[in-house]
């Protein structure tokens, strides 16, 4: 019986923190990817892809 309840409270702390790393990733306020680094990985700047793609494009004539 103490055996259950052990591995019930592992299973619940378990889905707890998927539920909470689910939550982070869609709801969070926070910019960045999830390696929490600060970096600007997931920062994508699609002006200038466009300026670039415009450039490239007029130098290919």
């Amino acid at each position: 019986m103490v055996q259950e309840i052990i591995i019930f409270i592992v299973f619940a702390l378990a889905a707890g923190y998927m539920l909470r790393q689910g939550y982070k990733s869609f709801f969070s306020k926070e910019t960045g990817c999830a390696k929490g680094c600060g970096g600007a990985c997931s920062t994508i700047d699609l002006a200038k892809i466009q300026r670039e793609m415009e450039a490239r494009k007029a130098s290919a004539k």
